[in-house]
């Protein structure tokens, strides 16, 4: 019998099937959970393709819009000489190692959002600023820089401008290509000048180009989660009063929060993680033909009622095994970080205040429906400051 995955509505749908994508090209959509992870590690599907020109889109954003140039030899070298490149310095013990820094600076941060009046805007104050406040110390780039570098980065993500986007990715890839030349004349203690070390000369451009993508999915991603948690812990408060009484749970509930889409999405997307077919393969009886392109639907794997019983259900989970950083050789090399920055987010959240809520409701935000990322533009949030925190419980 074939299994059936999640559609956001309560019904199912067909595991693999033929749909457009956001761009209007045409795609197939594995949604099965033990399907998604396994072609997350199949050799099969890449970024690569032999007709790049002609190759169905996924977006019109630069960023992942469309197939790399190359060859599927020169993808996996250029894969293999990434992860090697960045292993010591995202290493779950380096990343763990960070986790003080991490703590001081998300204190710094609420120790400023407090003193504002409420509702202050959850997003500017601590969800943004975190994530790159990060980034920037982790690879090396001034965070006086980022109101450039975010301008730049929202516009690379925009899916449904080319020109627009081609031209943030441009303006990023050329600032990180200075700041290399800059590193080479004078290393410091961070990832561009480790990397710089590390490789040959005339590999600039490639360290840039790594470099640029570090930039933009190390503060991103964290940022939209980092919301999305503020949102499901204020439509759960069963969730943040066990949190509250009991921080042991954090990590579980950080799982959780990146296992779930945000609120502010009425459905889960008919869209997923863009591959393309690098040869012919059959996908649960569907044969799918070298360079079609495939979607690994993630957020849908994540809903699997087979892998999470009531899938839509914000609970603590004994198992969450979620596909949120992927699986196999491509799984995200900054999982560690954002574990880190995402458990310290909410650790002090529980421990130092007694509520902490959305101050509108969620119909009333706004999404970034035109990012990669997606996201919202703002928070409004107001708290009620706890007595006496319960960090030092923790330490």
């Amino acid at each position: 019998m074939r299994r059936v995955g999640y559609d956001g509505s309560g019904g199912s749908t067909m595991t693999v099937k033929r749909v457009p994508t956001p761009a209007g090209d045409l795609a197939w959509l594995v949604t099965d959970y033990d399907q998604v992870k396994s072609l997350l590690a199949d050799r099969r599907l890449g970024r690569s393709h032999p007709d790049p020109a002609n190759a169905p889109r996924f977006t019109d954003s630069a960023i992942l819009g469309k197939p790399n140039q190359g060859t599927m030899e020169e993808e996996y070298e250029a894969h293999a000489w990434m992860r090697r490149s960045l292993a010591p310095s995202f290493s779950a013990r380096h990343m763990e190692s960070m986790r003080p820094r991490v703590r001081q600076l998300v204190d710094g941060l609420l120790d400023e959002l407090v003193k504002q009046d409420q509702p202050a805007n959850f997003h500017e104050a601590v969800a943004f600023p975190l994530p790159v406040l990060v980034i920037c110390e982790l690879l090396g780039v001034p965070f006086e820089d980022r109101a450039r570098f975010r301008e730049w980065s929202e516009a690379a993500s925009l899916i449904n401008d080319e020109q627009k986007s081609l031209a943030g990715l441009g303006q990023l890839f050329a600032y990180m290509g200075q700041l290399v030349e800059r590193r080479k004349a004078e290393p410091g203690d961070d990832v561009i000048s480790r990397l710089i070390e590390s490789s040959s000369a005339g590999q600039e451009e490639k360290i840039a180009q790594l470099s640029a993508g570090l930039l933009f999915a190390g503060h991103e991603t964290t940022v939209a989660a980092i919301d999305r948690g503020v949102m499901l812990l204020s439509l759960n408060p069963g969730q943040w009063d066990s949190l509250r009484k009991d921080p042991s749970g954090i990590s579980d509930a950080v799982e959780e929060i990146l296992r779930l889409p945000a609120p502010t999405k009425a459905q889960v997307n008919e869209a997923g993680l863009p591959r393309y077919a690098l040869a012919d393969l059959d996908v649960d009886g569907v044969h799918i033909p070298a360079g079609d392109l495939v979607m690994l639907g993630i957020e849908q794997a994540n809903h699997d009622e087979e892998r999470f019983p009531e899938p839509a259900v914000f609970a603590r989970r004994e198992s969450n095994p979620h596909l949120t950083f992927g699986f196999g050789p491509r799984f995200c090399v900054g999982a560690p970080l954002a574990r880190v920055e995402l458990t310290e987010v909410f650790l002090a959240l529980t421990t130092r205040f007694d509520t902490f809520e959305l101050a509108v409701g969620i119909d009333e935000l706004s999404p970034r429906e035109d990012q990669l990322v997606g996201g919202v533009m703002d928070l409004p949030v107001r708290w009620k400051v706890r007595a006496e925190t319960g960090r030092q419980l923790l330490t």
